[in-house]
């Protein structure tokens, strides 16, 4: 079902033309995005956000397409005019513990669950969505490039997660996480083999398989 279309179907009636219904919905509608899934180091970040019924914040879209300077930026401009914001996260140690599906879902609920308010509908980046109880959850793939909330929670999900990459390089700089930010780039493969992995990479990874993905 087209997302305008399950839109109508829980009566969040759109004020504007079908394909700006993401920043014109008469309802609360949260977009939910994560950051970091794909990691070999760090935590998983997830963001949520209500904008406001009539807020169209220029210039939003999906943070891997901004640089560092401009998702900043936005960050400010979300933090002041978003009616509702969570962030949770999930460490590396309890990703390997649940494995690192589990550990978006659960990055995700805490997330939405720092949202003071139960939504009219989530709308979740990718295809899997988390279970809550009394929630109405909408999955959109490449969410982060088509609903603006959606794209506004991929911002502050990575540039929280960027800050905590930044910390850890002050601890770890031969691993360079202020430029990877724990993903697997050939200089990062090459400093783990050579010094072997931190504390904060995900020893549940196969660093050989996650090699030839990358």
């Amino acid at each position: 079902m087209a997302i305008t279309q399950f839109l109508l179907s829980k009566n969040i009636k759109l004020s504007c033309s079908a394909d700006k219904y993401q920043c014109c919905t008469e309802r609360l509608v949260a977009g939910v995005d994560e950051a970091g899934r794909g990691a070999l180091a760090g935590p998983v970040v997830a963001g949520a956000v209500i904008l406001k019924p009539d807020s169209c914040l220029s210039g939003l879209k999906d943070s891997k397409l901004l640089s560092s300077k401009q998702r900043e930026e936005l960050f400010k401009k979300i933090y002041d005019s978003a009616l509702y914001l969570g962030v949770g996260m999930v460490n590396h140690r309890l990703v390997d513990r649940i494995n690192v599906l589990q550990a978006t879902m659960l990055a995700m609920k805490r997330a939405i669950r720092r949202i003071d308010i139960v939504p009219d509908v989530v709308l979740v980046d990718g295809n899997k969505a988390p279970l809550i109880k009394g929630y109405v959850f909408k999955t959109v793939v490449q969410g982060d490039k088509k609903v603006l909330s959606v794209s506004a929670a991929s911002i502050i999900a990575k540039v929280v997660r960027d800050n905590i990459m930044n910390n850890f390089h002050v601890k770890y700089p031969e691993y360079q996480f202020n430029k990877n930010k724990g993903y697997g780039t050939n200089d990062h493969y090459q400093a783990i083999f050579d010094r072997g992995i931190s504390s904060v990479h995900r020893k549940s990874f196969n660093l050989t398989k996650q090699q030839k993905l990358f």
